[in-house]
């Protein structure tokens, strides 16, 4: 990649989202059913926590079509979880959180979700949008066209510690071109929509008539019956010798054997759902929430339904304005980024986008249509 392209995204964008990946560290409620179109809540406490199968024993129904989008949702029963991780330094120190209850999407929202919102609005993402010079007095007139950042693997191995390595900003790349012009979403209508800013997602809850989810709403999901386990799933990273989310295999980032069966993202749906029926909260695409980010938050979180700080500060990019993001993606590996395990925090900067980030919403509303 040449100098001037390579400068602009540098300056254009921000994707700490990928460096804050990196494993730094120093050392909800409800089961849905296919086959019988009813789901089951239990409810999920820090402590006294009934085990599974009782509480499912005394679920109720609770699950429905919800938004403009018509999206399947799950609803979380009020309650209490430990947040946090105490392998890293920006997830620290774990502490209780009570969150009322939710509706939250069943899986990431889909190609074919975003077509409709497209065709109904007409929405332009970011990434499709013409730049305006101001914005990058360094880059020369003739690089600045629309595009976005795409992972483009290296024939060699190369510093973890750069990721601007295997990180390539491509015109033409966006959420209908994920990997540049060539690329198209033909045939993947059924899989996460990926090459979404914050920017985007929000629009898109905007829409549907929802919003995107607090961290503290979508960790409550994620960890499902599982309270205190390493990983969202449980305390293997392969339980019974099998992948059970869309990561990284191999060496990060030249070589990646596809031991899961996907190299890129995978169709929504193509792993177990969590105890709640919650397909991919780990791996596939890291997923955009509403809180601003702060490494330091959680020394200052309110205990009941927080909603992050009035504002984003990152110290490697202080004047980047962030938002949190959650769950990993398919690159996440063992060796340069384990994002996936329980309590983990990334971030990016609002109006960034790569092809490994997409999002899934939330919402409020009690009664089951809106």
């Amino acid at each position: 990649m040449n100098a001037p392209l390579n400068s602009l995204l540098w300056f254009c964008f921000s994707f700490s989202l990928i460096g804050t990946a990196c494993n730094s560290g120093e050392d909800g409620q409800n089961k849905t059913s296919e086959q019988s179109g009813k789901s089951t809540v239990a409810s999920c406490v820090s402590d006294g926590m009934p085990s599974r199968g009782g509480a499912i024993t005394k679920a109720e129904l609770v699950s429905a079509s919800i938004g403009v989008d018509n999206s399947t949702m799950v609803w979380m029963e009020a309650g209490r979880f430990l947040m946090g991780s105490k392998e890293f330094p920006d997830a620290m120190p774990i502490h209780e959180v009570e969150l009322d209850g939710f509706w939250i999407d069943e899986h990431e929202v889909t190609n074919a979700q975003f077509t409709r919102f497209v065709e109904a609005t007409g929405y332009q993402t970011v990434a499709e949008r013409a730049l305006n010079p101001a914005d990058f007095p360094n880059v020369p007139l003739d690089m600045l066209v629309p595009g976005s950042a795409v992972f483009s693997p290296p024939t060699d191995n190369v510093n973890l510690n750069d990721h601007m390595q295997w990180w390539k900003y491509v015109a033409g790349a966006n959420w209908r071109h994920p990997e540049g012009p060539s690329s198209s979403i033909k045939g993947k209508e059924n899989y996460p929509v990926v090459q979404v800013s914050y920017v985007d997602a929000a629009a898109y809850a905007s829409w549907a008539g929802k919003r995107l989810p607090t961290e503290a709403e979508w960790e409550y999901a994620a960890r499902g019956m599982n309270k205190n386990t390493k990983y969202y799933w449980g305390d293997e990273l392969k339980p019974n010798g099998s992948w059970v989310a869309n990561v990284f295999q191999g060496k990060f980032p030249a070589q990646d054997t596809k031991e899961d069966g996907f190299a890129g993202t995978s169709p929504v749906k193509s792993y177990a759902a969590n105890s709640l029926g919650l397909f991919d909260m780990e791996g596939n695409v890291w997923e955009w929430c509403g809180d601003f980010y702060r490494a330091d938050y959680y020394k200052n979180s309110p205990k009941k339904n927080p909603k992050g700080p009035t504002e984003s500060f990152d110290p490697q990019e202080p004047g980047a304005v962030k938002r949190v993001q959650r769950g990993g993606s398919f690159l996440c590996s063992d060796q340069y980024c384990e994002r996936y395990i329980a309590g983990s925090r990334g971030s990016g900067e609002v109006s960034s986008a790569g092809n490994n980030i997409g999002f899934r919403c939330v919402s409020d509303n009690k009664s089951p249509s809106l």
